[in-house]
């Protein structure tokens, strides 16, 4: 698949294409199987970028023909509430895929909360046991965001194998995943993180540099190897001097495309890929619970 810009890895164009094969087998199983996939997005409070999030998962699940069975409680919901919802969910024969949308707020425990929802409906990956799976190589739910990156990285045919890795960022969502993906797939692996020394250093030396802090522009020229291949996985608004807003990721895309073999746009880069890896993860489950 080629982009405008050859250089530019296009999860847009990418996450588009695997929506159109899912709606697809999607008509097709849910005439096997007598109903359509669903997802269940649990959203708590009124956090304006998850709201934004929770939208877009609703609406791809209508474009692909995944029934959606979210629900939105108030910000000062108690634990016993949402856990009681998740267990619901966890018992619905038309329910294969539960989200709990992070963050929450603080008064919620959501490692407990996570914990509470069924590994086979564990959508996001982030359960122990699918955890424990992806450590161990083993079939399962995989992080949507990391499982993205990954499918990229093999639509535009780039081997990992044998490549210097670098993994800026350490969160459960993102950072440790991704590690234990590229390690899976032969390649050597570094991981960096805000108290890592001479961070320059390690990103120069990387083949593979995945950025996943969540700021700014935090990956600038002077830390990019030339002809590196850059996976920029940030997402941050940021307001001008004249007060407009903008998307942009933790790398400084202007100043390091013209160093890359290849590099993801922001937006249009992971993004698109990890709302798709969620819908390929409820059909997954689905498939896996009718088989």
């Amino acid at each position: 698949m080629k982009s405008v810009y050859p250089q530019l890895l296009d999860g847009k164009a990418l996450a588009q294409r695997i929506q159109d094969q899912l709606k697809a087998e999607v008509e097709r199983l849910k005439s096997t199987y007598g109903r359509p996939p669903g997802l269940a997005v649990l959203m708590v409070g009124d956090n304006p970028a998850s709201a934004t999030y929770v939208r877009n998962k609703e609406r791809a699940c209508a474009k692909v023909g995944i029934a959606s069975f979210g629900q939105h409680f108030p910000a000062d919901v108690s634990q016993a509430e949402v856990e009681q919802a998740i267990h619901r969910l966890n018992h619905d024969p038309n329910v294969d895929g539960i989200l709990l949308q992070l963050p929450l707020p603080e008064h919620l425990n959501s490692v407990y909360l996570l914990h509470q929802i069924n590994p086979d409906k564990d959508v996001d990956g982030l359960h122990p046991l699918n955890l424990g799976r992806l450590l161990r190589g083993e079939t399962g739910l995989r992080s949507c965001t990391p499982e993205g990156v990954m499918r990229l990285l093999r639509e535009y045919q780039i081997d990992v194998k044998g490549k210097n890795a670098v993994v800026v960022g350490r969160s459960i969502l993102v950072g440790k995943p991704i590690a234990l993906m590229l390690l899976e797939a032969d390649a050597t692996v570094t991981i960096a993180h805000s108290r890592t020394q001479n961070l320059a250093e390690l990103t120069r030396q990387a083949d593979i540099l995945i950025a996943a802090v969540g700021r700014p522009n935090l990956i600038t020229a002077d830390q990019v190897k030339p002809n590196a291949i850059v996976i920029d996985v940030g997402i941050n608004r940021v307001t001008d001097a004249q007060g407009k807003s903008r998307l942009v990721g933790d790398v400084d895309f202007d100043a390091v495309r013209d160093m890359t073999q290849f590099i993801t746009p922001v937006p249009g880069g992971v993004g698109p890929m990890t709302v798709t890896m969620l819908l390929q993860n409820t059909v997954f489950s689905y498939t896996r619970t009718n088989s």
